[in-house]
């Protein structure tokens, strides 16, 4: 019985605080412009708010696939948002009618015609270091 106490008490912190990595590859580039920004959140309220993203990262654009990573995370559900941001003002450019001008993407949403996929559409666990790939169309 300590003995089990002893493990329960040694191992329980090691486990409720495990961290893991999750790897972002964005594929089909078209151009080596600009950066790649990746925006992780953590909840479906804070979805696609810039003010509440959980975590983000930012690289120089790479022809064809440009990789980045998270690291540190905690077990739980995440979504991703991606923009290329060809001119590096570190803005999603929009048109008038605040569509798009620049490359978006999700963890497994896709873009609908009146809009952005929900929360629960892009969402996945992450439980392990975790990859996801996500393609630029």
């Amino acid at each position: 019985m300590l003995r089990n106490f002893f493990f329960i008490i040694v191992l329980l912190p090691i486990t409720l605080f495990s961290q893991y990595k999750i790897t972002v590859k964005v594929e089909n580039i078209k151009e080596a412009k600009g950066d790649v920004c990746v925006a992780l959140y953590n909840d479906s309220k804070t979805f696609l708010k810039l003010e509440n993203v959980y975590k983000s990262e930012k690289t120089k654009a790479l022809l064809k696939e440009t990789t980045l990573f998270f690291d540190n995370i905690p077990e739980g559900e995440y979504a991703i948002a991606i923009f290329h941001d060809e001119n590096s003002n570190e803005e999603l450019d929009t048109n008038f009618f605040g569509i798009p001008k620049e490359d978006v993407a999700f963890s497994y949403g896709k873009l609908k015609t009146f809009g952005p996929p929900s929360y629960k559409e892009c969402a996945f666990k992450v439980n392990a270091d975790k990859e996801v790939l996500i393609s630029i169309n």
